[in-house]
């Protein structure tokens, strides 16, 4: 960080400012979901196991749903809606931070583009709150909505993030952010091969009722879910050298 971009805890003009490295705030923000989502499915296993993989059909199963495992049962509910909610806010606040980033890396005919990508952002984090919230059991009609909101923007946000970094680049990437773009490759290759293996599983579930292919489509499902998780902690890479500022006019990015 260049002397420049630094700032003291109290800034006589500014007054507080809180100064926090944004791969921090990425780590962090990231392992809330994640860590929410594995206690809900290892805690399913452990104590709510026959109802959790319970299908209509009766066939053996050893997975349960996301569904099942984060919005069926009263701590599982607990647990993963506290994840969400805590990490709602850095979560909108990176996509402003985002933004900002795109601003500085990218030609500016990709501009509005970059504005899409971020719009993607933020409505792919509403509907996850949505569907955290509004549970299918509360009410089926929102919660689908709201899953498939989540669903449809989070592979566009993905594919046209990837896009952006790769083919609109105005200033040359670092080694950090070359590593970032080839995780972001892959993310979106096995999230989208996963996406289509949990559709297959589910319709033939649905039209078979054979024994374990609704743990397979449980199984793809929770890849899905991971490697979206996984995907937005490549900011961690991406802001790796930058700080976020905060003082009591608001917050700012500095390298």
């Amino acid at each position: 960080m260049s002397g420049k971009g630094y700032l003291p805890l109290h800034n006589p003009k500014k007054g507080f400012v809180l100064r926090l490295p944004l791969r921090k705030v990425a780590w962090i923000t990231c392992l809330l979901p994640f860590t929410g989502f594995v206690f809900c499915i290892i805690w399913s296993l452990m104590y709510n196991f026959e109802d959790s993989t319970f299908t209509h059909c009766k066939v053996q199963n050893f997975l349960p749903s996301i569904s099942a495992a984060i919005g069926n049962y009263r701590t599982q509910r607990f647990v993963w809606g506290s994840a969400i909610a805590f990490h709602a806010v850095p979560r909108f606040l990176f996509a402003g931070m985002y933004r900002q980033y795109y601003k500085d890396v990218l030609n500016s005919k990709a501009q509005k583009l970059a504005t899409l990508a971020c719009i993607l952002n933020v409505i792919e984090n509403v509907a996850l709150i949505g569907l955290t919230f509004i549970t299918s059991a509360y009410n089926y009609a929102i919660h689908e909505k709201c899953f498939m909101t989540f669903m449809i923007t989070s592979e566009l946000y993905m594919a046209l993030t990837c896009y952006l970094l790769s083919r609109e680049r105005r200033l040359p990437s670092d080694n950090i952010e070359s590593r970032s773009l080839r995780y972001k490759y892959q993310l979106v290759a096995i999230n989208m091969t996963s996406f289509a293996a949990a559709g297959y599983f589910f319709i033939r579930h649905n039209r078979h009722c054979e024994p374990y292919v609704y743990s397979a489509f449980a199984f793809f499902e929770y890849i899905v879910v991971l490697t979206n998780m996984a995907f937005h902690t490549t900011a961690a890479f991406d802001f790796h050298s930058r700080l976020l500022c905060i003082d009591q006019s608001g917050f700012d990015m500095i390298s």
